[in-house]
């Protein structure tokens, strides 16, 4: 083979993989460019908790579909942190951000930051009260209607008549529909099964057992209490058990995690009602593909929220 032969063998050679380094960096550069390369911000209010966790677990799975990159944080139940995370999320010029506010009024001027540079912002499981911000989607269970599952699963435990208590967290919104719920279940369904308090539990479960406690020493004649989320119920449960009343007063919760399932396999709760945040993880990623889709989302997406007692126990849900 002649010297100029192989030198343009070898140029020929050079320009081959010289076109296909160019056409892999074309690629590369399309693929960061892709929808799929967008980046969403999520602060959660309280991500030791296991509703959370589990919603988190299925936004995860679901944005990997997309090829969505999430960036999840803990707000640790503290608004300051949770709008220095907003902040964070803006600088970081993230596509879109997720918020499950620890303060459904303050977390407005934070939403209204994210409006001022364009990000839109959706709520999952707990709602935005404030005037200030405009909130493209809110994704969560239908919590009044899971309230009236609670309101029925009580006048079932209790019967037609008796006294029940409420250990409440009223300034979060997705509680204040779940106890609306729960006490037209108990209108409708038990009318005289009163209501006699209805005390702030902070949804926590050290909180809850004082609280608990407290409203066992004042009605001696109790027939069961309503723990607005799981800790709430577990908190009263140990009240229950302190008191030595454990079988004699029924306990409703809510969300089925997995600690209240086994006392209420054990029958020491009578039931609870079941969210699904898995479902409500994968919907608020769904939605926010469906914006950036050019799609308008309804304004409120609902998950419907079931029932769960000792005769669930062992089955697969």
């Amino acid at each position: 083979m002649s010297v100029r032969r192989l030198l343009v063998l070898v140029a020929l050679v050079l320009a081959g993989c010289s076109h296909s380094a160019s056409q892999q960096s074309s690629q590369q550069a399309a693929s960061s460019s892709a929808p799929g390369a967008k980046r969403i911000g999520v602060s959660i209010q309280n991500r030791e908790a296991q509703f959370y966790q589990d919603m988190e677990a299925g936004m995860r799975s679901e944005a990997q579909k997309y090829g969505y990159r999430l960036n999840v944080v803990d707000a640790n139940r503290d608004n300051a942190l949770q709008q220095s995370q907003v902040e964070d999320f803006i600088s970081q010029r993230v596509d879109a951000i997720v918020l499950t506010p620890y303060d459904s009024q303050a977390i407005g001027s934070a939403i209204a930051e994210a409006n001022r540079a364009n990000i839109p912002v959706f709520t999952a499981d707990i709602a935005s009260t404030s005037k200030l911000g405009t909130v493209v989607a809110h994704v969560a269970s239908d919590n009044v209607q899971g309230g009236f599952v609670a309101g029925k699963l009580m006048c079932a435990a209790v019967g037609k008549s008796g006294q029940v208590a409420i250990i409440d967290e009223p300034e979060v919104t997705s509680v204040q529909d779940r106890v609306r719920g729960f006490r037209e279940a108990l209108a409708q369904l038990c009318p005289k099964v009163t209501i006699v308090s209805d005390v702030d539990g902070g949804g926590q479960r050290d909180l809850a057992e004082s609280d608990a406690s407290d409203v066992l020493q004042s009605n001696r004649n109790l027939s069961g209490i309503f723990g607005i989320n799981d800790d709430s119920a577990l908190g009263a449960l140990t009240a229950v058990k302190a008191a030595g009343l454990t079988g004699k007063i029924a306990i409703v919760g809510y969300d089925a995690t997995p600690e209240a399932r086994t006392a209420i396999a054990a029958g020491e709760m009578y039931g609870d009602a079941v969210q699904y945040p898995e479902t409500i993880g994968k919907e608020t990623i769904d939605t926010i593909h469906a914006y950036f889709s050019g799609k308008r989302p309804p304004k409120v997406v609902h998950v419907n929220v079931g029932a769960y007692t000792r005769a669930d126990a062992g089955k697969t849900h």
